[in-house]
């Protein structure tokens, strides 16, 4: 490969999902009198949305009329392969819902991206495995193109949940997503979650949460409040799993934050590493003991981020979160994703990041993390992925790298003599 051959384009967020009602088939008999009741309430849902604002009537038709051939790559996967190709994507990690509009695809029992603590532990392993049960299909169909993330409602029995596991590993499944809140149920610091940490991280399978959930009884109408705090419950189970040592105890465990950005690990990172390393506002605190190493060295073996759109706010800070702990996505095929202008959305954003770093968070660092097969998705990659010449990339590297030089020799500041001089350089 050269430096100016196409990029290996590895979208860590995209979403599919069959139209609601036709996960019955793949739905245990016992729960069909439940999903159909389901199914009755989904015109209330709707309306209860619209009233809050986070359905915009005028935006949704519209939304519909413009994109009614591309949309069916939700769940069809031929149209899907179109799309992916348009935007010069060669694979993907397939997250559930494909309609943020409607809701029109949402998962059996609404255990897609609302899945929550709060659900009734039956009807939530019942449409997981429903929601599993169609993926592992759909993802069979051009596996080496598609890693599909199974849904895990963690919260429920653990010997049924530590089952679904495996089950969804046998089936051709890549990945767990579980729930971003636990509601009145065990928060993850909890041992009783130690089990599925080490079914995780036994069968290869990282475990993501994803935004959706957020206790939106609490705000009213104020969707403002919903919108600030939507991306921060996804982040929380993070400093849960770290401070209760579940990355020390399952070194093989890997945890991804999907579809909240990456603009707020910076400033979290600094602030957790300086209290485990010693810091003024934490030596009145007991000793960390379940941690062995500093946050940051944890976040660096363990941990990713799905940063979807990722923005040029959040690349300029890349060498404090880390260049490969951040994994671009598309968010195909919801609005707010970059779907069907990616290219576009690349050259804008891509344009003076060197193209080493460029190949890693486009798709090297997620091809490492889900365990997709680079050499079989590369004769793809060269026919359908942008080069860095489209993307407005300059031909002198060497001074688009002098260009970083002092951002990235500062780094993480916070490990230096210079800004916590107790610890020295780490």
């Amino acid at each position: 490969m050269t430096e100016r051959d196409p990029y290996l384009i590895i979208s860590s967020d995209c979403h599919a999902g069959l139209p609601t009602e036709q996960y019955r088939p793949y739905l245990d008999s016992a729960f069909h009198r439940a999903f159909d009741d389901f199914l009755g309430q989904r015109d209330a849902r709707r309306e209860e949305m619209t009233r809050l604002g986070v359905r915009n009537e005028a935006f949704a038709a519209k939304w519909f009329q413009d994109n009614e051939e591309g949309l069916r790559g939700g769940w069809d996967s031929a149209q899907r392969l179109k799309e992916l190709d348009g935007d010069g994507v060669a694979a993907e990690v397939v997250f559930p819902d494909a309609d943020a509009v409607d809701s029109q695809t949402a998962a059996p029992f609404g255990v897609g991206l609302g899945l929550s603590g709060d659900q009734d532990p039956a009807l939530g392993m019942a449409g997981a495995q429903a929601h599993n049960r169609w993926l592992a299909e759909f993802v069979a169909e051009n596996p080496e193109r598609h890693c599909g993330v199974a849904l895990l409602p963690i919260t429920g029995e653990v010997d049924k949940v530590v089952a679904e596991v495996h089950r969804a590993k046998e089936s051709g499944l890549g990945a767990l997503m579980i729930p971003s809140m636990w509601v009145d149920k065990a928060p993850y610091h909890d041992r009783r979650y130690d089990p599925v940490w080490a079914a995780a991280a036994e069968t290869g399978m990282p475990v993501v949460t994803h935004s959706g959930a957020a206790p939106r009884h609490e705000y009213g109408d104020h969707l403002g409040i919903y919108v600030s705090e939507v991306t921060w419950w996804p982040a929380r189970p993070l400093w849960f799993l770290l401070w209760s040592g579940a990355f020390e105890r399952h070194p093989g465990l890997k945890f991804g934050i999907a579809e909240s950005g990456c603009w707020w690990l910076p400033n979290q990172l600094w602030f957790m590493d300086r209290l485990y390393l010693g810091a003024h506002g934490g030596k009145k605190l007991s000793p960390f003991e379940e941690l062995k190493r500093p946050p940051s060295e944890y976040l660096d073996r363990q941990v990713f981020v799905c940063a979807t759109n990722t923005k040029r706010r959040e690349l300029a800070q890349r060498y404090e979160i880390g260049v490969d702990n951040i994994l671009w996505g598309s968010d195909f095929p919801h609005p707010e994703g970059t779907w069907p202008k990616t290219r576009e959305w690349l050259k804008n954003t891509f344009h003076d990041i060197p193209v080493t770093e460029t190949r890693r968070i486009l798709g090297l660092a997620a091809a490492d993390v889900f365990g997709f097969d680079t050499e079989k998705l590369a004769p793809l990659a060269r026919r359908i992925g942008p080069t860095p010449d489209e993307l407005g990339q300059p031909q002198d590297q060497a001074a688009v790298e002098q260009s970083w030089a002092k951002s990235r020799e500062v780094g993480r500041h916070w490990l230096t003599d210079h800004d916590f001089p107790q610890i020295g350089v780490l």
